[in-house]
């Protein structure tokens, strides 16, 4: 198994002290490097790593997190920094692992074992995914349901919150759409933008847009835009 990783730091010297390091894990594979936020996001489209080591400090007036606030979706992120005091802001963003430079080489070997379960949970379809028939307990407030997935059509990112679309009701939950897209099944669920993730079982029609992206009517009536790039995504995925 190879992992595709992605190395984001603005420092030269920092990104080939990591990279010296990680020579000796052989599942993973460097595919590239970004100097800053922008620059990290279009090799992250170009490339859809499943790991990035990204530094929160960056050049442009722009941090790591902002760059995590920007993506259409989440690879496994593992911060690398010199400073500790965003530890707990970077777990808040679901980071697997938190590292300080310099790197301790025995916490590099306990980040790359988390590594590798992570993703062979998700690919295997272990513990953190959820498929269609499971039944989920939803709360928000004095209110509580108890559905099933595919009665889900939609999850929209409010902030620290997600809203959750099922019949009639659309609570909030205290889940971010990165952090539920890793337990969701992603033949069923899609993350049309930053903002939406849909069911696509619950697709009633599908437009072009202006903009060159698609747009999907929901049985629900709701109407989402799905974003140039997932659109080619999309595409793939449903033709015949």
């Amino acid at each position: 198994m190879k992992i595709k990783t992605i190395i984001i730091d603005d420092e030269r010297l920092a990104r080939n002290e990591l990279k010296k390091l990680l020579k000796q894990y052989e599942e993973i594979e460097i595919i590239d490097e970004a100097i800053s936020v922008n620059d990290a996001i279009t090799k992250i489209n170009h490339h859809n790593p499943d790991l990035i080591f990204l530094d929160i400090q960056m050049p442009g007036g722009k941090t790591g997190f902002d760059l995590l606030e920007l993506l259409d979706y989440s690879p496994v992120v593992v911060f690398t920094t010199a400073y500790n005091e965003f530890a707990i802001r970077a777990f808040q963003y679901n980071a697997l692992d938190y590292l300080q430079n310099p790197i301790d080489t025995n916490r590099l070997t306990e980040t790359i074992q988390k590594i590798l379960q992570k993703i062979e949970q998700t690919d295997s379809g272990g513990q953190q995914k959820l498929n269609e028939e499971s039944q989920v307990f939803v709360k928000d407030g004095e209110k509580c349901w108890f559905v099933k997935l595919k009665e889900i059509r939609l999850f929209e990112s409010v902030g620290n919150y997600a809203k959750v679309y099922f019949g009639k009701e659309k609570p909030l939950i205290l889940k971010s759409l990165n952090s539920l897209e890793e337990r969701l099944n992603t033949k069923i669920f899609f993350r049309a933008n930053r903002k939406y993730i849909i069911n696509l079982e619950s697709i009633q029609k599908i437009d072009t847009h202006i903009n060159g992206g698609l747009k999907v009517i929901l049985n629900g009536g709701e109407e989402i835009e799905i974003s140039r790039r997932q659109s080619v995504k999309f595409k793939d995925m449903m033709s015949l």
